[in-house]
């Protein structure tokens, strides 16, 4: 059996018999399994699994990109990486805004919905965008590297890369020790592959044993339109950046469906990291100077399918309040969205904290975030998925445009 079919059947089981537990949960037995398996066994698989991919995280950040720094040939050649991709991204976020406001505007989601209840929601207050700037250079790196602050991890690797890159001969021996740590790290990539489909089936079930598919019903047009927005952006939006880069899109989601896959049940993109790293450098054929620069910038601030939700869920709770925005506020709605997805990298609970900035901006009222906060849960794992995929794409087109693209290797099936 395939590692995709593996991966797959662990989804598909853990979807079935969580549904099934949650369904029967008030029952005697069910009430004892769901106890027993829900808050215990399974919890705990699921949460040694999430962290055993978020200890690889920052050690494989900090050693990929000081050996890619160390790979590039000049600070132009990084200048131009670094450009290219925090470019790439920013555009690819404001298209996937864009086209959600237009097809969401379309299928009018939340038309007719009568809100009687007083509901309420409080978002986290986002860092300014002045202190988000300030704070991606760190003081203190360890200190950085313990929170996992991934923008002061990039800008302390790319630092101590460049000085390695600098003194030439001199620092063979500290290249050479870095890349065999690197090839460490990949090899504990490789055991928490091997585990995977059971941590895989853990968070599935636990998902849908708490929530239950039927939620879906409650928001089935929203459900249904965000989701649609989604896997247009990643398969159709995607695949023409590909195409005119003439590269085969096809080859690329065929390679990248086990990533995908891995993001959809993490429903994070900093645990899939180690995974995306691997494919993009391994199976896509990305030199390591770029994809070690591009995959850990765009788990950080590119957030596709994150602003796609933005961009839904503002039409929606236009709609359900009935408020009617104009072109002006839709234009700002684009705008705050996609400098958003900078100024709250690394922040907790960072898609509901865009989505409150964006409503806050154009007038709405921030208390309509609690209308859809119940599948928004499922939602996560859809967008992480196309977020994953989105940092995969842009490497390619960096890799390519940089001539650091073995094309013999991306088109090997």
């Amino acid at each position: 059996m395939s590692f995709t079919i593996r991966i797959l059947l662990a989804m598909f089981l853990g979807i079935f018999l969580g549904s099934l537990t949650n369904t029967f949960q008030n029952l005697f037995l069910f009430e004892l399994v769901s106890i027993f398996l829900v808050s215990g066994l399974f919890d705990v698989i699921g949460q040694i699994f999430i962290n055993l991919l978020k200890l690889l995280v920052v050690p494989l950040v900090f050693v990929s990109l000081v050996c890619g720094v160390g790979q590039v040939s000049s600070g132009t050649q990084l200048g131009s990486i670094g450009f290219k991709s925090a470019l790439l991204y920013m555009l690819t976020t404001s298209f996937a805004i864009f086209s959600a406001l237009l097809i969401a505007s379309f299928f009018s989601p939340g038309a007719g919905i009568n809100i009687e209840s007083e509901s309420t929601f409080s978002a986290p207050e986002a860092p300014s965008l002045k202190d988000t700037f300030i704070n991606i250079f760190p003081t203190n790196p360890v200190s950085a590297m313990s929170e996992g602050n991934m923008l002061q991890i990039i800008v302390f690797a790319l630092l101590f890369g460049y000085g390695l890159l600098k003194i030439g001969e001199k620092g063979e021996k500290i290249k050479n020790f870095f890349e065999n740590l690197y090839q460490i790290i990949l090899q504990i990539v490789n055991i928490v592959i091997l585990i995977s489909p059971i941590g895989v089936f853990c968070l599935i079930f636990n998902i849908f044993a708490t929530l239950g598919i039927e939620i879906i019903n409650d928001l089935l047009e929203y459900f249904l339109v965000l989701s649609f927005i989604l896997v247009f952006h990643a398969f159709f939006t995607y695949s023409i950046i590909l195409s005119l880069s003439k590269l085969n899109p096809y080859i690329f989601f065929i390679k990248m469906r086990e990533t995908m896959l891995f993001a959809f049940s993490t429903s994070s993109s900093s645990a899939t990291m180690p995974i995306t790293l691997k494919t993009v450098e391994e199976k896509l054929g990305v030199g390591k100077s770029v994809s070690s620069f591009c995959v850990p910038l765009g788990t950080t601030i590119n957030m596709d399918g994150t602003a796609i939700m933005q961009g839904v869920a503002t039409i929606f709770i236009a709609q359900a309040f009935s408020i009617d925005l104009s072109f002006t506020e839709y234009l700002m709605v684009i705008l705050t969205a996609t400098l958003a997805s900078i100024g709250t990298a690394g922040v907790p609970g960072v898609g509901l904290i865009m989505l409150a900035m964006v409503l806050q901006q154009v007038g709405l009222p921030v208390e309509g975030i609690a209308l859809i906060i119940g599948v928004d849960r499922l939602l996560d794992m859809i967008r992480t998925a196309v977020n994953v995929s989105g940092d995969a794409m842009v490497s390619c087109i960096v890799a390519k445009s940089e001539n650091k693209l073995n094309e013999t290797a991306f088109n090997k099936v």
